[in-house]
């Protein structure tokens, strides 16, 4: 797929002020999305009209989530900038295993907090710092200036990589309506923490059947699922300790959206090639925080800080540094792999054939950093502060969520609620 720099479309501004091009990348992927449901369905050569205001609203949507009333916190107080002795770093501790073993690699109690950390990160270098956190599986990047070569290098990758992996036989779409393009497609979703759920929410607007597996012993956030759950079922099921379950799934599925490192990947045997090997009727999409088959764990804040962003979008000038308007790298890469998996689906029924659909945040953030900036990045107006919302009754909550962005002919224009986390069965649903 190409960069979504090389679609040309004049579109009103997307209302997410940065000193980078970030609406237009907003709306870039948001229209590639659309732009791929609507090849499902002929005619393709259609005009995507979205609305601006949704998109900005879709990017900040966890800022207007509303839980029975309420706004959730989404950010725990050791995610955050901190200085150190030679500079800043970022960290990353919203779940409680990273909070834990943030703690331990600096040599803090267990109830250590937010002065705690920041006392003895006072103390030690960057390189110090992100050693000690990083040894224990916790989250730490430097905070590092732009350097532009490696963005180029990355720029001359596509932005979403599709690659038949091996042959297979053709196999056609169910039959679809223009709403529904997705329609009888399984989506096996192996993710967590927005981009990838947001790729998989977006799969099953197209009316996809999406069945998000989690570990048992990994509980997720109820506002996080709430946020970006829309329209799937999700499941518990421990893969390691049953895998023969999980290889079920992947035969009844159409494409399997995979959110694990590589390493661990590879341990639980879904490394795409084994995959392919396996089950050659699958689109496998693989998404990372950093690109290639090391990528540590990452998260849209600390690709931010290690890619340069930080700095860019300092709120003071270079004292201190900042962030994107929006978690923007995590919901454009959802959006764009989203598309890069209708599109590999479009092939498969065409051509046959294994395909795998690779992005990271990364890239996406490589992209960012090429497109214009400064007065042609502006854009007009704040993010909305009241926009276009639905509400639903989930598990016996008001849950009140931004609508969606991406647009084809036909499409809906609100989202199938989101269910319960973790309340269904690990199966497909019973072909009509």
């Amino acid at each position: 797929m190409s960069a979504p720099s090389a679609v040309h479309d004049a579109h009103p501004p997307v209302p997410l002020p940065s000193s980078l091009s970030v609406g237009a990348l907003a709306w870039r992927s948001v229209t590639a999305a659309g732009r791929a449901f609507a090849r499902l369905s002929p005619p393709t050569d259609v005009a995507m009209h979205p609305d601006a205001s949704r998109i900005a609203a879709a990017y900040r949507s966890e800022r207007h989530l509303l839980i029975d009333g309420s706004s959730p916190g989404a950010w725990s107080s050791l995610s955050r900038f901190w200085p150190v002795a030679d500079g800043w770093v970022r960290t990353h501790g919203n779940y409680p295993h990273h909070a834990t073993a943030l703690r331990t690699g600096l040599a803090l109690s267990a109830s250590a907090g937010a002065d705690d950390v920041a006392a003895r990160l006072r103390e030690l270098s960057m390189s110090a710092a992100v050693s000690a956190i990083g040894s224990v599986g916790g989250l730490c990047v430097p905070v590092r200036t732009e350097d532009p070569a490696p963005d180029a290098a990355l720029r001359q990758h596509p932005i979403v990589a599709t690659e038949r992996l091996g042959d297979a036989p053709p196999r056609r779409l169910p039959t679809a309506s223009a709403a529904q393009p997705l329609r009888g497609v399984r989506v096996l979703d192996l993710t967590r923490v927005i981009a990838g759920p947001v790729a998989t929410r977006t799969l099953a607007l197209a009316g996809a059947e999406v069945l998000r597996i989690d570990a048992p012993q990994r509980p997720e956030f109820t506002w996080q699922h709430l946020d970006t759950g829309h329209g799937k079922r999700t499941a518990l099921l421990d893969i390691r300790a049953q895998p023969d379950r999980l290889e079920q799934l992947l035969a009844g599925a159409d494409a399997v959206v995979l959110g694990y490192r590589p390493d661990g990947l590879r341990r639980l045997g879904l490394a795409p090639h084994a995959l392919a090997s396996r089950h050659p009727h699958l689109v496998i999409a693989q998404l990372t925080a950093w690109p290639g088959a090391d990528s540590p764990r990452g998260f849209d804040s600390l690709v931010q800080a290690e890619s340069g962003i930080a700095w860019l979008e300092s709120p003071d000038g270079g004292d201190t540094p900042g962030a994107l308007p929006a978690q923007a790298l995590d919901h454009s890469a959802g959006y764009l792999l989203a598309a890069g998996i209708a599109d590999a689906l479009r092939r498969r029924a065409d051509e046959g054939g294994t395909w795998t659909v690779r992005t990271s945040l990364r890239r996406v953030a490589a992209e960012l950093l090429g497109m214009p900036r400064g007065e042609a990045a502006r854009t007009v107006g704040d993010p909305p502060a009241d926009p276009v919302t639905q509400s639903f009754d989930v598990d016996g909550q008001r849950v009140t969520t931004a609508v969606p962005a991406v647009v084809w002919p036909g499409s809906p224009t609100l989202y199938a609620p989101p269910r319960a986390w973790g309340r269904d069965a690990p199966e497909w649903l019973p072909t009509p």
